[in-house]
Formats: C-alpha cells, sequence, structure tokens
C-alpha cells in the first residue's frame, strides 16, 4: 500500500532542505558563460548525481548507523539540529554563493558543487537516513520514500533546467521570499524530528 502521509512528509522536508527556488540563483551563477545547451546538460547531471546520492544513503544508511552502533534517537536528534543550522542559514539568507571568476568553464560543476554539496548536501542525507529508518516500520513506507526522492530530484531539475525563465518571472526578490518560507518551514520540522526522538527515548526508558 502507497502512504500518502509518509510521502508527503517526506517530500515537504526534502523539498524546503534542498530548496529549489534558491538554488536557481546558484545554479545561474556557476553556469554563467556557459550556453543554453550546456546549462541544460549540467541541470539533468546534477539532478541525476544528488539523486544517486540519496538513494546510495536511503539504502546503507541503515547498514552505517548499525556498523557504528548509533541509535535511531540518536540520528533524529543529530539530524534535527543539523537541519535547524540549515534552517536559520535559509532564514538569514547566509548560504554561500561562488565568487566571481572562480569557477572555470572546464571544471563539471554538476558533479561538485552543484551535485553535492548544494544539493545532495548534509542536511539532505540526514533526513534520508532518519526517513528510509521509518520507512521500514511503515506500510508502503519504502514505495513512498522513493516516489518522494524521485518527485523531489524532478523538481529540482526543472527549477535549473528553467532557471532562467523562472528568475525573469519571480524577480530575485521572489527567490528570496520562497528561501524565507522554505527556512521557516525547515526549522519547525526539525524542532519536531528532535521532540519525536526525544519521546521515543522517553517512551523505551
Amino acid at each position: 500500500m502507497f502512504d500518502l502521509r509518509f510521502f508527503v512528509e517526506a517530500f515537504v522536508t526534502m523539498f524546503v532542505i534542498m530548496d529549489p527556488p534558491g538554488v536557481i540563483p546558484l545554479f545561474l551563477a556557476y553556469t554563467s558563460g556557459r550556453t543554453p545547451a550546456e546549462r541544460r546538460r549540467i541541470a539533468w547531471q546534477a539532478a541525476v548525481t544528488a539523486c544517486c546520492l540519496i538513494v546510495v544513503f536511503a539504502v546503507f544508511g541503515q547498514v552505517i548507523l548499525s556498523y557504528l552502533h548509533v541509535e535511531v534517537a540518536a540520528m533524529q536528534i543529530a539530524g534535527g539540529l543539523l537541519l535547524l543550522l540549515v534552517a536559520l542559514e535559509l532564514l538569514r539568507g547566509t548560504t554561500a554563493e561562488p565568487q566571481s571568476g572562480t569557477v572555470r568553464s572546464n571544471v563539471n560543476v554538476a558533479l561538485v558543487p552543484l551535485g553535492t554539496p548544494l544539493l545532495a548536501g548534509p542536511g539532505a542525507i540526514v533526513a534520508t537516513i532518519v526517513f528510509a529508518q521509518q520507512a521500514g516500520n511503515k506500510h508502503g513506507g519504502i514505495l513512498a520514500l522513493g516516489l518522494a526522492i524521485a518527485a523531489v530530484h524532478l523538481v529540482l531539475w526543472l527549477f535549473m533546467r528553467f532557471s532562467v525563465s523562472i528568475i525573469r518571472v519571480i524577480k530575485e526578490n521572489g527567490v528570496e521570499l520562497v528561501t524565507r518560507i522554505a527556512g521557516l518551514l525547515l526549522s519547525a520540522l526539525a524542532v519536531q524530528l528532535i521532540i519525536n526522538a526525544i519521546r521515543a527515548l522517553t517512551a523505551s526508558g
């Protein structure tokens, strides 16, 4: 069975972490001077790179936790704190942008820094591991998580693919507004993640 609620929760969380609207100015900065065809190629390569990394951690994240003897609640608290830091950066507008002249035209920016760490960064990776842990206890959770990961990266590709057109419509102020809203939502999700972990620890004694 498909768990719609879990799908929405995973999709919204990963959406606000990866922040597709906020990726637009960074994508344009890193691809400045490229032809439209090169930008289209970089857009899908970056989305595929990030998706592959996220899938790897979704599949093998639990094995890594077991090997390190880390409990799920501990990962949830650590993830919540990390996501809270990401949310504060979004709210304050302190996310780093590339310096002018630092990106060479012969460098495949689709892999680094776009694919990782800008898209598949620490916050997205931690959230994926936590959701993968939760999916194992839900009916249809694995399917919902897989579709959420695919949907988020599809949205990321669309935003990068049509970044020039989008920024012409919503302008830079629109991107800033969406980024601030995403930061607010992410901060609430981060706090809720920590609360759920504390409740789980209290219930288990």
